[in-house]
């Protein structure tokens, strides 16, 4: 869990055959939606995030690649990374599940 981490730590979490780096060949067009938390909310949200994205409640086909939460000091931070950047269909669905599944505030900022 997240909150089992210390210090500056990242967990990655992407299909088999993907690495968590923009050169791999499934990322390279890709983009990424990114939730910035305050300490502590990182576990539930990471948690509901690997349940969906298992689940395949995104509705987005193979368009998932992966996720990554990341322990900083002052904030957590979770992403989601989608092969498609460009296809803005998509990248708004995968928004708009993602508010739903983490049970976001309508004014969390997604980047």
């Amino acid at each position: 869990r997240p909150g089992d981490l210390t210090g500056h730590s990242d967990f990655h979490l992407f299909k088999e055959g993907i690495k968590p780096m923009w050169e791999d060949d499934a990322n390279k067009n890709g983009g990424k939606w990114i939730i910035r938390l305050r300490r502590g909310l990182a576990s539930r949200c990471w948690e509901n995030l690997i349940l969906a994205m298992l689940g395949e409640q995104f509705m987005v086909g193979e368009e998932i690649c992966g996720a990554v939460v990341s322990v900083r000091f002052q904030e957590d931070i979770i992403s989601i990374w989608n092969k498609t950047a460009s296809d803005q269909a998509t990248t708004a669905r995968i928004r708009d599940t993602l508010r739903r599944v983490l049970n976001l505030p309508p004014n969390t900022i997604m980047e």
